[in-house]
């Protein structure tokens, strides 16, 4: 039941994050924004994730993992209900970063919990499982808002996304056991300290780089291909593009094996595997055709996943003391990376289209290839 309870947060945190992202393309028409202006949605909920990580962290040290969980899902309800009320962009933007700020206690603390709860053998197989559930909550929310929002409107999806955020909070304080191997800080300021200490540290700052790229290319990729399938030649619907996103879904097939691919190829052997899959896979999106896009957008996806599955369950396993605290550095250093992705894409839009977005994606793939190879050799 633990690990159905951990896969239940992660779903839970994707599905809020991830929901409008289908449907962009209808909200900049109602709002009367660009790409880069509606792509804010997407930004400024990455942003309140980065600002608040690491501080979360440092409070679940103190406090306990369960109980930061447990509130945080509870409380993930209101923004969502505010968003449906809003009538104006800055309205959804302000209650998109309000929403931002209730996820790291959520998937940050939920991971720091896996490697304090399970043993390292186990800990890459559970964050596994972990990742697969953030996946398939991303799907399940693009998708439930893109089947929702033409015929209902999107606000219509936005209460159907509450209701399943109440359930899924009411399922982990079920389900989720207190901590047994849990030893808080005394203190918030000897969290902090842990914490500092973390900062200090060449292979985590090295991992932390690595996870503010995977989610730098991940808001790149996916929030900018909705407006290449939704122009011509490909005039997708808002339905059928929500349907792409079903690539995310790959994640049931690749994650589960993540634990078992690092002990027979090493870690960093496979990351870098993963790194080079993943190239080849966005380069297949520059290819006019709807088929090729979305099997390049499945191979990019997938390879995403394990590389986020390694990244996580390195710094679960590799840190001894203040894990909440490490834990919610890597998620600021993800998130820091996921609004800039959306950002810097944004401004090379008008000028380079997706074929400046892919280039984008490339070099940021190259950088995170030679983070791995330092931070994850051989001790």
């Amino acid at each position: 039941m633990p690990r159905v309870a951990i896969a239940t947060a992660g779903f839970t945190a994707m599905l809020n994050m991830y929901a409008p992202q289908a449907v962009l393309p209808l909200l900049a028409q109602e709002f009367s924004v660009g790409p880069a202006g509606i792509s804010q949605i997407m930004t400024v909920n990455a942003l309140a994730v980065a600002l608040t990580a690491p501080f979360t962290g440092v409070v679940a040290d103190v406090l306990g993992r369960r109980s930061v969980i447990a509130v945080a899902m509870v409380m993930l309800i209101l923004p969502d209900l505010m968003m449906a009320f809003s009538n104006s962009l800055e309205a959804v933007l302000f209650w998109r970063f309000a929403q931002g700020l209730m996820l790291p206690p959520i998937f940050a603390v939920s991971i720091a919990y896996i490697g304090g709860e399970w043993p390292a053998a186990e800990a890459t197989g559970v964050t596994g499982l972990f990742i697969t559930a953030t996946a398939t909550g991303g799907f399940i929310g693009r998708m439930l808002t893109a089947t929702l929002a033409e015929p209902f409107g999107w606000r219509t999806a936005l209460f159907a996304q509450a209701a399943i955020t109440a359930l899924c909070a009411i399922m982990l304080i079920s389900l989720l056991p207190r901590e047994r191997n849990f030893v808080a800080a005394t203190t918030l300021t000897a969290s902090l300290r842990q914490m500092t200490r973390h900062l200090r540290d060449p292979r985590l700052l090295a991992t932390f780089c690595v996870g503010f790229g995977i989610m730098f290319n991940f808001i790149a990729a996916f929030t900018f291909i909705g407006f290449v399938l939704a122009a011509p030649p490909f005039n997708l619907s808002a339905m059928q593009i929500g349907a792409v996103f079903i690539t995310y879904l790959i994640s049931l097939v690749t994650t589960p094996f993540a634990g078992r691919l690092v002990r027979i190829f090493g870690r960093r052997n496979f990351g870098l595997i993963a790194i080079l899959t993943w190239a080849c896979g966005i380069l297949l999106t520059l290819v006019p055709s709807v088929a090729v896009i979305v099997l390049g957008l499945t191979i990019a996806a997938g390879s995403g996943f394990l590389v986020q599955t390694c990244s996580q369950s390195f710094v679960a396993t590799y840190v001894r003391e203040g894990t909440s605290s490490a834990i919610g550095l890597y998620v600021t250093s993800f998130y820091i990376g996921g609004s800039f992705g959306g950002l810097i894409a944004g401004l090379l839009w008008n000028d380079f289209a997706w074929t400046g977005t892919v280039t984008l994606i490339l070099i940021m793939l190259a950088i995170m290839g030679s983070m791995i190879r330092y931070a994850w050799r051989t001790a």
